[in-house]
């Protein structure tokens, strides 16, 4: 007597065939329509307001669509802030945080995944308990000491705190210890620098990781509000993001929220250009994140 398996039939997963099924299809194409809607929402109501005129965008009732379309909310972008050294602020510090932090969070992730110390498993927690510490409790003594320094204003001073990140840290261990172990004891035995297994044998393995890594923190440093802000003292030296503060009110107390998200849409466009280039790696880096011992 023979018991029939309920979670496969002729070979598939019963859940693969109801997805086979054209009802099964539908009901997943509507959901992945309607999950994409709500996450572009937020950005069409940007591109929307951006070019909505001024009396159109505060009008009641509300309107998804205005009668009219303009591209007046842009130039004054440029006349409120200097949106040219702002975004060349941005591009650098978002670019040399990245480079910074995948040298050496990969250096420290090398250490606690393929070399055995003694401590390696507290240091590794101690690593980990500190990502509980809220960052903005560190502001005051980091702004203190960077001005003991002379780095407040300087782009130093915005990159060099920032160079290294447990998450990150953490992040490429997982993917370094889903390396077979073979490769690097192999090339130990062949009398092989830690150095050279590091960056001809565990680099090359984990490029996914690096990738997801790095967009994390391309995307996280070019988003910051609150750091530029705090270690800047003019608008020339804010990034983008820090300087579409500066558009938030007017001496009436009227906040133009069409030159608001024209801003805010000049500094989110790079970003969606910099994600569709690399999005396919990127998924694939963040879906082969494991958590492994």
């Amino acid at each position: 007597m023979t018991t029939a398996t309920p979670t496969r039939r002729a070979g598939r997963p019963v859940g693969a065939l109801h997805r086979s099924t054209p009802v099964g299809r539908a009901a997943t194409l509507l959901l992945a329509i309607a999950a994409a809607v709500v996450c572009a929402f937020p950005l069409l109501v940007i591109v929307i307001t951006a070019f909505s005129p001024k009396d159109q965008v505060l009008s009641y009732p509300p309107k998804l669509l205005p009668d009219s379309w303009t591209l007046g909310n842009f130039p004054e972008v440029f006349e409120r802030i200097p949106v040219g050294q702002q975004l060349l602020n941005t591009v650098l510090m978002s670019v040399l945080v990245t480079a910074f932090s995948l040298v050496l969070d990969s250096m420290a992730a090398y250490a606690l995944a393929c070399i055995d110390f003694r401590g390696r498993g507290l240091a590794l927690g101690i690593l980990v308990a500190t990502i509980m510490i809220p960052f903005q409790s560190l502001l005051v003594p980091l702004y203190k000491m960077l001005s003991e320094l002379g780095w407040v204003g300087t782009m130093v001073g915005l990159v060099v705190p920032r160079a290294a990140d447990v998450a990150g840290i953490f992040l490429l261990r997982q993917f370094f210890v889903s390396i077979p172990r073979d490769l690097d004891s192999a090339a130990r035995i062949d009398g092989a620098s830690e150095f050279r297994i590091y960056w001809n044998i565990v680099l090359p393995n984990a490029t996914a990781g690096l990738l997801t890594l790095g967009m994390f923190n391309f995307i996280g440093n070019w988003n910051d509000m609150i750091w530029p802000m705090t270690m800047t003292n003019s608008a020339d030296e804010r990034t983008l993001t820090a300087g579409l503060a500066l558009l938030n009110g007017t001496a009436q107390g009227v906040i133009p929220y069409g030159v608001s998200m024209a801003g805010a849409l000049i500094s989110v466009v790079p970003l969606v250009i910099v994600f569709a280039l690399v999005q396919k790696r990127f998924i694939e880096g963040v879906a082969s994140a494991g958590i492994k011992g």
